[in-house]
């Protein structure tokens, strides 16, 4: 019901970077806490959010809320989703079992039309309660494409799993205000202001390893 790794997707990401006290940290899986540390600026932790709408031309197209804390294994930079929510089944399966990736199902409005305004909110499923919103203003465009790449880790089953994100984008400054409930599962950014805000524009990218890859890792 899901497709096969990797997965090759496209569309417009709404990125925001928060420091936050390491003591409101969201939790890691135990597996994964044993294994990474959290990257710290000043004694606190890097937590990116951001708002992302996969658009048709990849293997799937939905709407998705995330937030990610920025760790490392040993020196080495990884990237672990701690709180994701999407609007499609065969994203959640997929996610979850192929990668340890925690995605739960929401309802979401994502407007886009009126730019340089993106209006975005998400709610639990069938009219459940907000899960909280945000205001992004777009603004000046960076000439040119830019790489993408960072792995994610995550905990699957008793292990770690680490998956490789490739692709190029174009990038926009943003400035944004972000909205979460302050009783709901992304209360550890209320009442926050990220200090970066960025529009990642027309993305492609490669999520995951092709079954030739998987087996190099393998006999690696």
């Amino acid at each position: 019901m899901y497709p096969p790794e990797p997965w090759h997707l496209r569309g417009q990401m709404y990125l925001s970077v928060f420091l936050i006290p390491r003591r409101d940290m969201p939790a890691l899986p135990p597996v994964l806490d044993d294994t990474v540390r959290p990257v710290t600026v000043g004694g606190r932790v890097a937590v990116g959010a951001a708002w992302v709408s996969y658009e048709p031309g990849g293997v799937l197209h939905y709407r998705e809320l995330l937030s990610a804390v920025l760790v490392h294994e040993r020196g080495r930079p990884r990237v672990s989703i701690t709180d994701i929510w999407v609007d499609s089944v065969a994203s959640r399966e997929g996610g979850r079992r192929l990668w340890g990736i925690p995605k739960e199902l929401a309802e979401f409005t994502l407007d886009a039309e009126t730019e340089p305004l993106v209006d975005a909110t998400v709610t639990a499923p069938d009219g459940g309660a907000p899960i909280g919103s945000a205001l992004v203003r777009l603004k000046r465009r960076l000439p040119g494409r830019y790489p993408l790449g960072f792995t994610v880790a995550q905990q699957l089953g008793e292990q770690v799993r680490r998956t490789p994100v490739r692709g190029r984008a174009g990038l926009r400054t943003a400035a944004a205000a972000w909205r979460p409930e302050p009783d709901g599962p992304l209360a550890y950014l209320a009442g926050r202001r990220p200090v970066l805000s960025l529009a990642i524009t027309d993305f492609w990218l490669t999520f995951g390893r092709s079954a030739e890859d998987r087996a190099k890792s393998r006999t690696a």
